[in-house]
């Protein structure tokens, strides 16, 4: 039996933040610039769908540098690398576009900056996550990384009164917020970053997705498995109270989900092209729902510039 939902809410902001979007279209003009194939260094943005996309245009995605022909133009994906992935593609003379989102790069600049002042670190994000492992690996001998507030109680510093913290930007910014709070309880004169780190889009699709699940009885969140932005989309639903599921298309709701659910609520993920939602509104268009709201809780202009290479290039 499909099951109809008598409405759907669209949040926004949702889908692409701009640092994705410049990630994508430096893909897009490296291929048309330069011709294929470009290397990609990881996946572009994480999204299975958007790296299918660039790959049939002739994106090839490695794991490391080692995999790249020398001399071959290359561009580094949007979560940024550590130093030396930089070095080891200059010693393979390789063509590097770097792809970085420019509030990734403020945090490596921010660790940076503590490990010249004498600091030990403080890093708030994911293990294994790659944007973690390039900021860490600005200053891997400064920096420590924290995952929860019982890795902050099972923190020992050399030097307590000298400690800073920075976090991963795509981090859930309520969990962050308790563990500075357990930080500064623990370490009283630990140093903030100038500004927040997790990013304007983040905490803008956050709040957005706080405002959905107030109103819907679930919420879909278009985005990948090893997104990070959009699995706290899905955390934070539930956290409100609302059933909620990540799919990467809408060949994968599944008919349980819909059972008893009169309005449903939907997002995604910041690297998320938008033509997902429109195909998962027209996936419940077909099954009937005609009432369709936009559920606006700020309106986003943030553009980033392409990278210099490509400026240039283009000029």
């Amino acid at each position: 039996m499909a099951h109809t939902p008598e409405k759907l809410l669209l949040a926004s902001p949702r889908g692409y933040c701009a640092g994705v979007e410049r990630a994508v279209e430096t893909v897009n003009q490296a291929l048309e610039l330069h011709g294929a194939p470009v290397y990609v260094r990881k996946e572009i943005v994480h999204n299975k769908h958007v790296v299918e996309q660039l790959r049939e245009q002739g994106a090839i995605f490695v794991e490391s540098v080692a995999e790249v022909p020398a001399g071959a133009t290359t561009v580094f994906s949007a979560h940024g690398v550590a130093p030396s992935v930089r070095e080891n593609a200059a010693r393979r003379a390789l063509n590097v576009i770097d792809a970085t989102c420019p509030l990734v790069t403020k945090v490596h600049r921010e660790a940076i900056r503590f490990a010249h002042d004498g600091y030990t670190i403080v890093m708030i994000g994911h293990a294994g996550h790659e944007e973690v492992e390039g900021t860490m690996g600005e200053a891997p001998d400064h920096i420590v990384l924290v995952q929860s507030e019982a890795d902050v109680d099972a923190l020992e510093l050399p030097d307590p009164s000298r400690a800073a913290y920075i976090s991963q930007t795509t981090l859930s910014v309520d969990e962050t917020r308790a563990i500075i709070e357990r930080l500064r309880e623990r370490f009283p004169e630990i140093i903030a970053p100038r500004t927040d780190d997790i990013c304007y889009a983040t905490t803008n699709r956050q709040a957005a997705v706080k405002e959905l699940a107030q109103a819907c009885d679930l919420v879909l969140v278009i985005g990948s498995r090893n997104s990070s932005n959009s699995n706290r989309l899905v955390e934070v639903a539930r956290e409100c109270g609302a059933a909620a599921q990540l799919i990467d298309n809408e060949s994968e709701v599944q008919e349980e989900w819909l059972a008893g659910m009169r309005t449903v609520g939907i997002t995604s993920g910041a690297s998320a092209p938008e033509e997902l939602v429109k195909r998962l509104v027209r996936f419940f268009r077909d099954r009937g729902t005609t009432d369709v709201e936009e559920l606006e809780l700020v309106r986003e202009d943030t553009r980033f510039m392409l990278p210099k290479p490509i400026r240039q290039a283009i000029a």
